[in-house]
């Protein structure tokens, strides 16, 4: 049980670096939120943007990999990012999913259990 909860404990500290991390590194398009561990051990990692949106119709494609919503925009991006989070995610018990979208942006929560 400790075993877990210092697995926990490292998950946590690393995404509250990779939360500073994307905060530095932003161009203005997109910020980690908020970081926290839950009652249940639990590390969630909320990022939102402030783009476009997605459509509804869109929300659950968008974890597929090679997708890009709008190739015009030129990101450089391959379409990969949120298909391996997910994958990741998943890969150890947790989930990513869109909690909101909209104009004016999108957040993002990833769950990972301690």
């Amino acid at each position: 049980m400790e075993d877990e909860r210092s697995a926990a404990r490292y998950i946590a500290k690393g995404l509250r670096e990779a939360t500073y991390a994307v905060d530095v590194a932003s161009d203005g398009n997109a910020a980690a939120r908020q970081c926290e561990q839950n009652d249940y051990d639990a590390v969630i990692l909320d990022v939102g943007d402030t783009g476009p949106g997605i459509p509804p119709e869109d929300r659950e494609r968008v974890f597929e990999r090679f997708v890009r919503l709008d190739p015009a925009r030129g990101t450089g991006g391959a379409g990969l990012g949120l298909a391996i989070a997910r994958w990741v995610a998943e890969a150890h018990g947790g989930q990513v999913r869109i909690v909101t979208s909209g104009p004016g942006g999108s957040i993002f929560a990833a769950s990972l259990p301690g």
